[in-house]
């Protein structure tokens, strides 16, 4: 195992209570008392994020966006399509909006996700400004750095993004941090905080990365180095915590300290993997997605290929520290899927299920559905 490094919607929607105030204590905050919005309020992370600022002594007020309302006490609802711009009637007076309000469900139409998300983020940036709102805190992934052979292990805050549009969400993620970048120079006064967490992991949180691990075996493929880093969804509102009182800014990467080898993955969760050659496996996930199969696009396979670790150092440097380990983060992982089964981002029922147990069983039975699909394609066509 690695040393500690030196430097929604669905996907994240509410389904689970949030705790009250989960993770480690506030940090220490001089600043004048802050009324803080928070779209996607009644999500898994929306949640655990106003429930921490609702016992913040940096924070006065908060008020809680959402298209419905969601159960965190001592906030003020506002229930409204965050697409609106209607919105900047809402943000009067707020000196600070953390938005949280993207849909990240794989089953969702993706270019309706996709105007959802960066529409949204959109509305948000252009509604804050309007409303005099003096700092806007984003939250997309650090899979924008791209998973590449060749990256540094952890990746600076300061790496080039490299990610590609292939993979499911990474356009919309891309997307929104150009309007990120382009905010403050298009409304002077406007400052803009991005977190990127590593691999998101907590109650309520489904995604195509969390389901890898529903797999009967783990794929690899072959001469990849897979190195995992996950991100405990209380660790990453205590991260937006900070960002909303202002004692990080820029761009902040989140995550456990350090990482896990493919070993010790395989180790400490007791699954074995499956190696398979890499033009297999890219070209099998790429047919499979096309064929509508599955919602795992080609693109995702590099996340489980290749290092995207994060150093997390400006949170560091701020006092931040993860109350969680990989282990332990993996751990709970596994703990949330048991009984789950998923091949290449797809759930599989129960019949399904039991006859893949096989250690390949899954990827043939959905290779060959893939040929019998588009066998079925051709005949119609003649």
């Amino acid at each position: 195992m690695s040393s500690p490094p030196s430097d929604v919607r669905s996907g994240l929607t509410g389904g689970e209570d949030a705790p009250a105030a989960a993770g480690s204590p506030s940090p220490a905050y001089g600043g004048k008392p802050l009324t803080v919005a928070v779209t996607g309020a009644a999500g898994v992370l929306g949640e655990r994020v106003a429930a921490r600022l609702v016992g913040s002594p940096g924070v006065r007020k908060v008020l809680a966006l959402d298209d419905r309302r969601g159960e965190v006490p001592g906030v003020q609802w506002r229930v409204l399509d965050i697409r609106d711009p209607a919105v900047a009637e809402r943000l009067t007076g707020v000196d600070v909006v953390v938005h949280l309000a993207m849909d990240l469900g794989m089953e969702t139409d993706p270019r309706a996700r996709s105007a959802y998300n960066v529409r949204g983020a959109q509305t948000v940036l252009t509604a804050a400004a309007a409303a005099g709102v003096s700092r806007v805190v984003l939250c997309t992934s650090a899979m924008v750095y791209g998973a590449l052979p060749d990256n540094e292990v952890p990746l600076a805050e300061s790496a080039e993004l490299r990610a590609t549009e292939e993979a499911s969400l990474v356009g919309d993620l891309l997307e929104i941090e150009r309007l990120a970048r382009r905010a403050p120079r298009a409304h002077p006064g406007l400052q803009v905080t991005v977190l990127r967490p590593a691999v998101v992991v907590g109650p309520g949180v489904d995604t195509v990365l969390t389901r890898h691990f529903e797999a009967p075996r783990l794929l690899v493929v072959a001469g990849s180095r897979p190195c995992w880093q996950f991100c405990h969804v209380d660790d990453l509102a205590v991260a937006l915590e900070y960002a909303t009182l202002g004692l990080v800014e820029g761009e902040v990467t989140v995550g456990c300290d350090g990482w896990l080898e493919q070993e010790d993955v395989e180790q400490l969760s007791g699954i074995r993997r499956m190696e398979l050659p890499a033009a297999l496996a890219l070209g099998t996930a790429a047919r499979l997605h096309r064929l509508g199969l599955t919602p795992a696009p080609a693109g995702d396979l590099a996340y489980t290929m290749y290092p995207w670790v994060v150093s997390g150092s400006r949170l560091y440097e701020a006092g931040w520290r993860p109350a969680y380990t990989n282990e332990q983060v993996l751990g709970e992982l596994l703990a949330q899927v048991a009984g789950k089964h998923a091949v290449a981002g797809r759930r599989l029922g129960g019949k399904e299920a039991a006859t893949s147990l096989g250690a390949a069983g899954a990827t043939v039975a959905l290779i060959g559905t893939a040929a019998l699909v588009r066998r079925a394609r051709k005949s119609r066509r003649i």
